[in-house]
């Protein structure tokens, strides 16, 4: 059996704190930064090999959409600039219906987008900057076995099957949805959790370049909008888009070969054929099944004051609102912000971070249930538009008034649970001054009606209401 030693530099006052990451996915690798820059010793554990070294990358590979709660994040660490140079901005929703037509709905103000990273590039930058700290090591092929939330010992599996034993002063959970360290906390008292997949499942197609350049307008992310289901494509950095369909099993399981692929596409998604190209759709669509999404809440987010659950491991969420990595980013930053103003005092730390995260991440994962709605149903509604330009142009008359919850929760650190707190109370407020705007108008109509009617034709109240019951359209 071998131990991994941490590092044992020795300060004035006593060792430095060990700190075990586990999980060197996108939370991990940045979560080694935050803490390796406070100069604790970190060791980060991952089941799977090195991302850098791999030849084939496995595992979810959704584009991801960077906004600014993952930009303050990656700044803080020193990686904002080098992961932006490596993004594609897109400043709107570009909406396409099934007769070809298409229509940008903004993001935000003039100049304000959202960012399409690449989920690979992005890992493997966040582990060269923390394998970069001489505090931190990196250990690939880990399974963790098994861990005590009394004392922090941890054994793990090693690549050569070897047991590895490590003893931490904090446990960071950071292991994804089905997360190992989490199966300690689900047999302690009083820990609330719950999983739920939605009746949807997801599959990836490739749209290539065509003469070497964008098949579509880069700086979008383009929806397909079909109420029940959706298609959305983002671009990358080799001119390709990654397509995404978002649709009920179901319906997946009723295409069982390449014609049916083909028909479905003309009926719903003509505009695309030509792009992605018949024979790739019908390869593509077949290489593997549907996907599984699975929203997870959980609390407390600590086990006594050795251990701490982040990132997905913690909230994993839905895709719709492109806040799962920006969240996961987010966690990092909020508990690097507690650390200051607790310094350093682990125990106290763990509970703050608790108290503060657990209703923000609640409040995404429910929104981006709710967003899933919105893109594939909402955005056809002429009632949805509408609010959306009125929102907007309110937000420029009022801007500290009436903010937008797009804009709240994707260009502002506005806590999650807040920005849907305040969207409720603006919607009223907006639906009402509607109302109350809708009345007035019709209270002056009525006016210049009565006003006026000396001038109108005589007519009787009784012919009056046949007129309006025979014109009504049922």
């Amino acid at each position: 059996m071998e131990t991994v030693s941490s590092h044992t530099h020795e300060s004035s006052s006593s060792k430095r704190k060990v700190i075990a990451v586990v999980g060197g996915g996108l939370v991990g690798s940045l979560n080694a930064c935050f803490f390796a820059k406070r100069g604790f010793d970190v060791a980060v554990f991952e089941s799977r090999e090195d991302i850098r070294q791999a030849k084939v990358v496995r595992g979810r590979s959704i584009n991801l959409a960077l906004s600014h709660r993952g930009r303050q994040a990656l700044k803080h660490v020193g990686m904002e600039d080098t992961i932006i140079s490596k993004g594609i901005p897109m400043h709107a929703r570009m909406i396409h219906n099934t007769n070809g037509k298409r229509s940008p709905i903004p993001y935000g103000k003039k100049g304000q987008y959202i960012l399409s990273v690449d989920r690979a590039n992005l890992n493997k930058e966040l582990l060269a900057a923390a394998d970069t700290f001489p505090n931190t090591t990196l250990n690939f092929n880990h399974k963790l076995h098994d861990w005590s939330p009394k004392t922090g010992a941890m054994t793990f599996i090693g690549p050569d099957g070897q047991r590895k034993e490590l003893q931490a002063d904090l446990i960071v959970g950071c292991d994804g949805a089905f997360s190992a360290v989490r199966k300690q906390f689900l047999r302690q008292s009083r820990f609330n959790y719950s999983q739920t997949y939605i009746p949807h499942g997801y599959m990836e197609l490739t749209m290539p370049p065509i003469d070497g350049d964008f098949a579509m307008e880069p700086n979008y992310l383009h929806i397909w909008p079909r109420n029940t289901f959706m298609m959305i494509a983002l671009p990358n950095l080799d001119r390709t888009f990654t397509c995404t369909l978002f649709m009920p099993f179901e319906d997946f399981e009723k295409i069982r070969s390449g014609d049916e692929v083909i028909r479905f596409f003309q009926k719903y998604f003509p505009d695309s054929i030509p792009l992605i190209g018949v024979e790739a759709l019908k390869q593509d669509f077949f290489r593997l099944p549907a996907q599984a999404m699975v929203s997870v809440k959980c609390s407390p987010y600590h086990l006594f004051d050795k251990c701490v659950l982040m990132g997905d491991a913690a909230h994993a969420v839905v895709p719709f609102y492109g806040q799962g990595m920006n969240a996961g980013f987010e966690d990092c930053l909020v508990m690097d912000e507690i650390m200051d103003q607790l310094n350093e005092n682990i125990a106290a730390v763990l509970q703050e971070y608790t108290r503060v995260r657990v209703p923000d991440d609640h409040a995404i994962a429910d929104l981006a249930m709710y967003n899933y709605v919105e893109m594939r149903a909402h955005v056809n509604s002429k009632y949805f538009l509408f609010r959306k330009y009125l929102d907007n142009i309110l937000h420029v008359i009022m801007p500290k008034t009436i903010v937008p919850l797009y804009t709240m929760v994707t260009f502002t650190r506005t806590r999650y649970h807040e920005a849907v707190n305040r969207w409720h109370w603006q919607d009223k407020v907006i639906t009402q001054g509607l109302w109350l705007s809708g009345v007035v108008s019709a209270a002056g109509g009525m006016y210049v009606l009565v006003r006026n009617s000396h001038k109108l034709p005589s007519i009787s109240a009784e012919h009056l209401w046949t007129r309006i019951l025979t014109s009504k359209r049922f």
